[in-house]
């Protein structure tokens, strides 16, 4: 009987290890390839946008939310948990542990199946980022052998921080940084053991252990992390009674906390095309919205679409009509607050940026503007009289007779009352006399498309967005110097 079992054992011996020759040619071929994805360790992170104080306004990524941690932030006590219940030997071996391996072999010839793996943390590492979790012999013979290549070329540290930054969390949190900040609220030193024990114990079944979904069980797997810390003697008896009785409050946030989705989305159309992809570059980008005066705008907008519904008696379910607001820092372009449409809901679209309209009267100071700069000033005669221009349309002769909005005239208007009382025949007339041409190249520093080649340039018929008509603007404030508005500091 021993003989057989000698022999028996022999014959499997043999059996492996031409399989793990095999297996070894097999795989070589692959391992660099391999290995350089963990060596050179770039995973796709998120970005964070934050107000001009430095509140977070979101987080922006592609697929996998992920804030990178680097070792120095991690607490010790949640890489000696990490260790303790996943690797007790990590800082002894060279990736592989041959005794974890001979104890999972003899329990799988046992079962007669795969039921254990003895997978080191740096094995667990390459099934989480390279290859996959099928248990086959040959895959878990490459596994071993790009975990001793990764072994050495990393340092222990080096292979921990990337472990930790992998690995799923669960709620589409990918890295122990996330995790933490997404459930607790918290930086990585800012948590408590207890916390930590929460995290070391998810990635096991995130799902199953999910302390949003499964608190009580969260809270035992992490007990029993605690009590495996406590019984190998890295954490003291009094330090494990107080992390088991600690139950810490878990917050169940949206991933992108995005509370400023319109300001988000415009960084993002300004940032399209350059930096690479900017939901994957781990980048932090600081806007210059005052989120104060961001909450005033939007009950601005509010009040007025409301009041403009009413005023039409249209109901708000079938309007068309929608609502821009921007607030620009003369002084420096600074966007302080930037509302791009009524309900960001039902429509996504910037007003501010994206759409252009008439800026019919409001465009007369820069008419004004161009006369005191050609020697007239505030009390000089204008002529409010009507008159009519023809001009040709598809080669037919057109008549325009307009008028001011009081449907009257007074014959002569001070400049500043024509001014101040908008008065468009006064200021139709005074492009008369200053001339269009004139009007347009004294007016080529706003860099203002397609100004009007006729008299309508007085009523300000072109197409600026609300953005560019706080730029050009900006002129008055900034004794003639034109700021560009910028929303990214």
């Amino acid at each position: 009987m021993f003989n057989s079992l000698v022999k028996g054992s022999i014959i499997l011996a043999m059996l492996f290890g031409v399989a793990l020759t095999a297996a070894f040619i097999y795989a070589y071929e692959e391992i660099s390839l391999d290995a350089d994805k963990l060596i050179n360790y770039k995973p796709e992170t998120s970005s964070i946008i934050y107000d001009r104080e430095g509140n977070k306004l979101a987080y922006v990524f592609k697929k996998q939310h992920r804030l990178y941690a680097r070792y120095d932030e991690l607490p010790s006590f949640l890489v000696e948990g990490l260790i303790a219940m996943e690797d007790t030997k990590f800082f002894e071996h060279n990736g592989v542990n041959p005794d974890a391996i001979l104890r999972a072999i003899i329990k799988d010839i046992q079962a007669g199946s795969f039921v254990e793996g003895g997978s080191t943390l740096t094995q667990q590492l390459i099934k989480n980022k390279i290859l996959s979790n099928e248990k086959k012999l040959a895959r878990k013979i490459k596994e071993a052998i790009l975990a001793i290549k990764i072994e050495h070329e990393l340092s222990k540290e080096d292979i921990i921080e990337r472990y930790l930054n992998e690995i799923s969390y669960g709620n589409n949190y990918f890295g122990v940084k996330t995790a933490a900040n997404g459930y607790f609220h918290k930086e990585l030193n800012e948590i408590t053991l207890k916390e930590a024990a929460i995290l070391v114990g998810l990635p096991n079944a995130p799902s199953f252990y999910n302390p949003l979904k499964h608190y009580k069980r969260a809270l035992d797997r992490a007990n029993n992390v605690l009590y495996r810390m406590k019984s190998i003697g890295w954490i003291t008896q009094s330090d494990y009674l107080k992390a088991v009785k600690e139950s810490p409050k878990v917050y169940k946030t949206s991933l992108t906390q995005n509370i400023a989705p319109g300001i988000v989305d415009e960084v993002l159309r300004r940032f399209k095309g350059k930096l690479g992809d900017i939901r994957t570059g781990g980048y932090e980008i600081y806007t210059t919205i005052d989120m104060k005066q961001q909450a005033i705008a939007k009950e601005a907008v509010d009040f007025a679409y409301k009041k403009a519904l009413k005023k039409y008696n249209e109901k708000a379910k079938t309007s068309t009509l929608n609502t821009a607001f921007v607030a620009v820092e003369s002084a420096t372009g600074d966007i302080l607050a930037m509302v791009g449409t009524t309900d960001y809901k039902k429509s996504t679209f910037n007003r501010v940026t994206q759409s252009k309209r008439q800026p019919g009267s409001s465009f007369k100071p820069f008419i004004y503007q161009t006369a005191l700069d050609m020697g007239y000033n505030p009390a000089s005669p204008l002529t409010d009289l009507a008159r009519t221009f023809q001009y040709y349309y598809k080669g037919k002769p057109k008549i325009w007779a307009p008028k001011n909005y009081e449907h009257d005239f007074k014959g002569f208007i001070s400049f500043r009352e024509a001014l101040v009382h908008s008065r468009n025949l006064a200021t139709i007339n005074l492009v008369s006399d200053l001339g269009v041409s004139t009007i347009r190249k004294r007016l080529a520093f706003l860099d203002v498309p397609h100004i009007p080649r006729d008299m309508s340039i007085a009523l300000g018929n072109l197409g600026l967005s609300p953005l560019k008509m706080a730029q050009i603007f900006s002129v008055f404030a900034n004794k003639g110097h034109m700021i560009a508005p910028r929303l990214v500091s």
